[in-house]
């Protein structure tokens, strides 16, 4: 069990499903003054997508990431800001394959282009994110004929390149066999220890959400690593008891649950507090962004 927890909020997403709960910022302020909130509420860390405050789709605009770290950095607290760089993966084809080219909805760039706002923020020099993202393999995503693409020459490319930018890589693991390919770039000495791997349960059709399946997964992770684990929708609290207990941190926030109960819309800094109730109520400690920073070498 772990006994210091380190819980992250993922305060919106690039999915407009979230447009179903309210309280789903959409703004750069509102998206950092959630992060804030949340952060005030226990978060050590804010995972950050942004959105276009005109149509409320996703955006990889540098301007707006820069807008949201720069607001959360003149306010009274101080989380590790992950930005995502998963925006860019997704190719959908037609029912007779690429034939006819393919289908509306694909949006698949190279990996500097997925990684244009940490390199923009990075040469600026003034809102560097501690953490980005990178998506560790290939799934297929819903029922359609969509995927999101991340091949492994491609990935290697991607932990180059953060490394190269001086930002921790958050390895997000959506099916087994990112892991054993995570472990892989690990041993290619890609990725300097302590790794950052996230275990992102019960996306259809990635990695089923069974805590026998994580508590395996949770045993394959190399010593000495940061990890943790996340259950969308109404698992996301179940996940927070079964990621500690099996030695993990935890990520909950509006990205992966829309809920505080069934029916009851919820606020990001409402679900870190119910994830803190949890996990105290386990003997555990919820940690700050200091001991965040140490325990990840940052």
């Amino acid at each position: 069990m772990n006994r210091d927890v380190i819980i992250t909020c993922a305060v919106t997403s690039d999915d407009d499903k979230a447009s179903g709960n309210p309280n789903c910022p959409v703004t750069p302020e509102d998206i950092a003054a959630s992060a804030i909130e949340a952060a005030r509420a226990g978060a050590a860390i804010v995972h950050i997508h942004v959105r276009d405050p005109e149509t409320g789709g996703y955006s990889g605009e540098t301007r707006l990431y820069r807008d949201v770290v720069r607001l959360i950095r003149e306010s009274d607290v101080d989380p590790l800001v992950n930005l995502t760089a998963g925006m860019g993966g997704y190719i959908e084809v037609h029912e007779d394959g690429l034939e006819r080219g393919v289908a509306h909805g694909t949006d698949f760039v190279s990996q500097e282009k997925r990684l244009a706002h940490i390199v923009e923020l990075c040469e600026e020099g003034e809102y560097v994110p501690e953490i980005t993202t990178l998506d560790c393999g290939t799934l297929n995503f819903g029922n359609a004929n969509r995927m999101y693409a991340s091949p492994p020459a491609y990935l290697r490319k991607g932990a180059a390149l953060i490394r190269e930018l001086g930002v921790k890589p958050e390895l997000e693991v959506f099916d087994t066999g990112n892991l054993w390919f995570v472990l892989r770039m690990i041993e290619e000495g890609l990725v300097d220890a302590p790794a950052m791997i996230q275990l992102c349960a019960g996306i259809p059709w990635g990695m089923p959400l069974d805590l026998g399946l994580q508590s395996r997964l949770a045993a394959m992770m190399p010593e000495g690593a940061f990890w943790s684990a996340f259950g969308i929708g109404r698992m996301q609290m179940p996940m927070v008891a079964g990621s500690v207990l099996m030695g993990g941190h935890v990520r909950v926030g509006l990205e992966d649950n829309l809920y505080l109960s069934k029916g009851v819309h919820a606020t990001n800094a409402q679900l870190v507090e119910k994830a803190r109730a949890i996990v105290e109520a386990m003997g555990a400690t919820v940690r700050g962004p200091d001991h965040a920073r140490e325990r990840l070498g940052l």
